[in-house]
């Protein structure tokens, strides 16, 4: 059992697992390694240990216990990953995670965490002077899909500010939310957790290239006016999940301005390229203009997971919305000022510390640094549309991205210089998981596949790792190539 940092033992522990942690940074960045080790559940239950003894193990099991969790863990720094919005190892962002395992506060109060409580202070005012805002607050949440939900709260309690305390009856009538058919779940969730029912989430359609179609959007609300309900909240997404489109932001500020609905962005994915002078238009054109703003740091800006934060135009919406006043926390007589006191902000009550990782990472890079580095990554897009263009006898693009979401399929041999049909889409969408369970097996790359409501199966390739090459590009088409030959 460890008893203090003085121990040998305790030193030669910590010692041991800082190697391990270091050669695992060396192997994600080794092109010549695997990303993962595959195995099907039951055949991973009999590699590891995973009991939990009644009897305490030695610090060299442990030791051997955590190089085996990394053994069979997905490689998802490796320059070869491109299956998540989230991947890329940025060390500096790490390091912060290990200082902030070790520091193990709170992020409720100044009294605990004085330190970290100013660093979110200053990165999160930064962050709402960069959408455009010179007030307002914001918070750092647990997930994109919690910040959204912050919005959403948010917003019933500035339009109906009874319903904290006398809930349905506190409203006028039933409320409806209005989003695109291609918005992350989260939002309708939002109306499932929060009493709308989903069937008050209006799901409006969207264009050819994946974007709300903004005359819809008044269509819906007009619709739903007519029939006696409130329309009092839209979204409207910066980056979707899948596509990587940007909804028009100055059409939906017009529409939501005339109708009286709050006006929420959901940027979890694309608010990175808020700091690219060259990308920021006219995807991010009228951003300034919403209520609120969800931007996840830990996409791509590259911070570890988990970083994502919701701002607000409008200071004392989420204390006035969310503070409940625990006396054993958040007294009134404290000897500092409590308005640093962040715990009664929010729905939590333990909150981890998220801030510092990207505070040292914003520090390692500048402002400057983060602008140049999403440049690289839509530059890294763009050079994979133009290799797949040059290439269209085995690739086929889906369509111009707007982000860093590459959509495309793979054509085999069988269907080269067959014409482009429905039919050929459908014998496409059926490689696409062949495809796939091929790279997982092999285990030289990882990129998702998915339908959506206009076709079947298709790649989504994501690059959002700084590690990423144009060599790593061309490895990707030419992986898929190989694994696709018999098909």
């Amino acid at each position: 059992m460890i008893q203090s940092s003085d121990s040998a033992e305790t030193r030669e522990f910590l010692q041991k697992i800082m190697e391990l942690l270091i050669d695992y940074v060396n192997v994600q960045n080794d092109r010549k390694e695997k990303i993962l080790d595959f195995h099907h559940p039951e055949d991973m239950k009999k590699l590891l240990s995973l009991d939990v003894p009644d009897d305490a193990v030695t610090l060299q099991q442990l030791v051997k216990d955590c190089a085996l969790t990394l053994k069979y863990q997905v490689k998802t720094g490796h320059p070869h990953f491109f299956n998540q919005l989230s991947c890329g190892l940025d060390v500096v962002s790490m390091a912060g995670e290990w200082l902030t395992a070790t520091a193990n506060t709170n992020m409720f109060t100044y009294e605990i965490a004085p330190v970290f409580i100013l660093m979110e202070t200053v990165v999160l005012t930064k962050m709402r002077k960069i959408i455009g805002w010179e007030t307002g607050d914001s918070i750092l949440a647990p997930g994109g899909s919690i910040s959204n939900l912050y919005a959403f709260l948010a917003a019933r309690h500035k339009m109906f500010p009874g319903y904290k305390e006398h809930g349905a009856r506190a409203l006028p009538g039933e409320l409806v939310m209005f989003t695109s058919d291609q918005c992350h779940y989260s939002i309708k969730s939002c109306a499932a957790v929060c009493g709308l029912g989903t069937e008050n989430c209006v799901m409006v359609p969207s264009d050819e290239h994946g974007k709300i179609i903004p005359s819809e959007l008044e269509r819906l609300i007009l619709e739903r006016k007519a029939r006696g309900q409130i329309p009092f909240f839209v979204n409207a997404t910066a980056g979707t999940t899948v596509l990587g489109s940007f909804d028009p932001l100055n059409a939906i500020a017009d529409i939501c301005e005339k109708y009286n609905c709050w006006f929420h962005i959901d940027a979890a994915w694309g608010g990175g390229l808020l700091l690219s002078k060259k990308y920021r238009h006219p995807r991010f054109s009228g951003v300034e203009r919403a209520d609120s703003v969800t931007w996840n740091p830990h996409k791509l800006m590259g911070a570890l997971l988990q970083c994502s934060t919701i701002h607000f135009k409008e200071d004392g919406l989420l204390i006035s919305c969310n503070q409940m006043s625990a006396e054993y926390l958040f007294m009134t007589d404290k000897l500092y000022d409590i308005s640093y006191d962040t715990g009664d902000k929010v729905i939590q009550c333990g909150r981890h510390n998220d801030i510092f990782k990207l505070w040292l990472q914003w520090r390692s890079k500048g402002t400057d640094g983060f602008a140049r580095h999403m440049d690289h990554l839509m530059e890294l897009a763009e050079y994979q549309v133009k290799r797949i263009r040059q290439q269209s006898d085995k690739f086929y693009l889906i369509l111009e991205p707007e982000c860093v979401n590459v959509s495309f399929w793979y054509i085999p041999k069988r269907l080269r210089g067959v014409p482009h049909d429905v039919k050929k889409e459908t014998e496409l969408g059926k490689i696409c998981p062949i495809i796939k369970s091929r790279m997982m097996q092999s285990g030289t790359l990882m990129v998702g596949y998915q339908p959506d409501d206009r076709r079947p199966n298709f790649f989504r390739s994501i690059i959002s790792s700084i590690a990423v090459t144009e060599a790593d590009v061309d490895f990707m088409l030419n992986e898929i190539d190989r694994l696709g030959q018999d098909l």
